[in-house]
């Protein structure tokens, strides 16, 4: 299809200011902080470094197939002295013998005539520009997975940020229920419900702060160095969200995408092969030819009837090999095989993007509903305060009403961070970022 599914799913996508498809990353992400700590990982990241080797690698496989297309010149010489005794003379007397030979020609030289040299030239290229997009591809998933845990670094920094902050609200609600216990003012429960809380905070903030390294840890793979402590985030609001990309654009772009784009490459190199296959049942011939000159002195080398040459021809000719059929069906499988493989390469790359789209849009009202509800949870707890103050309600009113606004807060992050993600999984999915 030429356009994405219409439905409810996607009219909640924003369409203002949509993002020229596709720019480069360094326009699609506005954090400096993160496009520095990309630079880095274009560097020293060592599956990218791979995959450039695989590219080159596959380079060197065609320039070789290119160059069997074409004879090869070689040129040889040789000179030779030798004494003649005179006992060995037909003169009876002793000689110095020399001998000069210059050779040069085409040695073993394959007439493509059924197109065999050429169809395996046409396969090494195409699969030269599978391994190109190749090393896109991996380029685009590293840059993804950066973005990724860079926010994911963030959302964590702040989330311990915001359980620091409430453990201080949580340790004054203790001192105070442990004041008006002692005072008989309050149960025991309160009591206890009050240290719980506390308690709990603790380990959260632990396990946030124990999170923060392991993203650190992550991101320092990735990057295949130490990340500056100067280049990583604060929290989520220090972030700018990344270039706003289009709502309306073709499913189209889908065949620029690497993985794609490689398949389609891949299929090319397989229709070749079958021909490399078909051509294994007409002759193989093959030319030698050389010429040059010999003398028995150097100054004659190149004299009138110095001359010799050599001219001859090869045909092999298939009459039956059960080999060379078994080889043609097998080619004409491998490409139905690729074939299929590319058509699920593109429905794959469809449901990636339509599953991120429908993401976006109910993450973005997940995000609205969830600050209207710790908007609300801070009001509830505020009434809970007064109505305690008043006599009207228990404490634990109160408490209930501060654990369950830090779980809103927290929640809130974790919506915040996916919407970020959703945005860097779109960009990734729909084929960009990799320039």
């Amino acid at each position: 299809p030429k356009q994405w599914p219409k439905g409810s799913v996607y009219k909640d996508i924003p369409k203002k200011g949509p993002l020229p498809f596709m720019v480069g990353w360094r326009k699609f992400f506005k954090d400096k902080k993160l496009k520095a700590i990309i630079e880095l990982a274009l560097k020293n990241n060592l599956d990218l470094r791979l995959a450039v080797i695989n590219m080159e690698q596959a380079r060197a496989m065609y320039g070789l197939s290119k160059a069997k297309i074409y004879p090869s010149l070689d040129l040889t010489s040789s000179y030779t002295k030798q004494r003649v005794p005179s006992d060995l003379s037909f003169t009876h007397k002793s000689y110095i013998n020399k001998q000069v030979d210059v050779l040069g020609g085409i040695t073993s030289w394959e007439i493509d005539l059924f197109g065999r040299l050429r169809s395996l030239k046409q396969k090494d290229w195409e699969e030269f520009l599978a391994q190109k997009e190749n090393r896109r591809a991996v380029q685009i998933s590293l840059i993804r997975q950066i973005a990724s845990l860079y926010i994911k670094l963030a959302a964590d920094r702040e989330s311990l940020k915001t359980a620091k902050k409430m453990l201080k609200t949580y340790e004054e609600t203790y001192r105070l229920v442990k004041e008006m216990y002692k005072n008989g003012l309050a149960p025991q429960q309160v009591l206890y419900r009050a240290k719980a809380q506390v308690e709990g905070t603790k380990v959260l903030i632990s396990r946030y702060t124990q999170m923060i390294e392991l993203d650190k840890n992550a991101l320092n793979l990735l990057v295949g160095t130490n990340v500056p402590n100067d280049l990583l985030p604060k929290d989520l609001n220090s972030i700018p969200p990344p270039a706003q990309i289009s709502a309306g654009i073709s499913s189209l772009v889908l065949l620029n995408r690497p993985d794609v784009m490689a398949a389609e490459h891949k299929l090319k190199a397989s229709y070749a092969y079958v021909g490399v296959a078909r051509s294994a049942f007409f002759p193989n011939i093959v030319l030698t030819a050389t010429g040059g000159t010999a003398s028995d002195e150097l100054s004659g080398l190149f004299a009138a009837g110095s001359g010799t040459w050599l001219f001859s021809t090869k045909a092999l000719m298939p009459v039956f090999d059960p080999r060379v059929w078994a080889a043609y069906r097998l080619s004409k499988v491998q490409r139905k095989l690729v074939l299929v493989q590319y058509q699920k390469t593109i429905q794959k790359a469809f449901r990636e993007v339509a599953d991120t789209l429908a993401s976006i849009s109910t993450t973005n009202k997940q995000l609205a509903a969830q600050k209207s509800l710790v908007k609300s949870l801070k009001k509830s707890y505020i009434l809970a305060q007064n109505r305690y103050a008043e006599g009207l309600d228990s404490y634990l009113d109160v408490l209930d009403a501060q654990r369950s606004l830090l779980q809103a807060q927290l929640d809130l992050i974790s919506i915040k961070r996916a919407k970020y993600e959703n945005q860097i999984r779109l960009y990734a999915v729909l084929g960009g970022g990799a320039k």
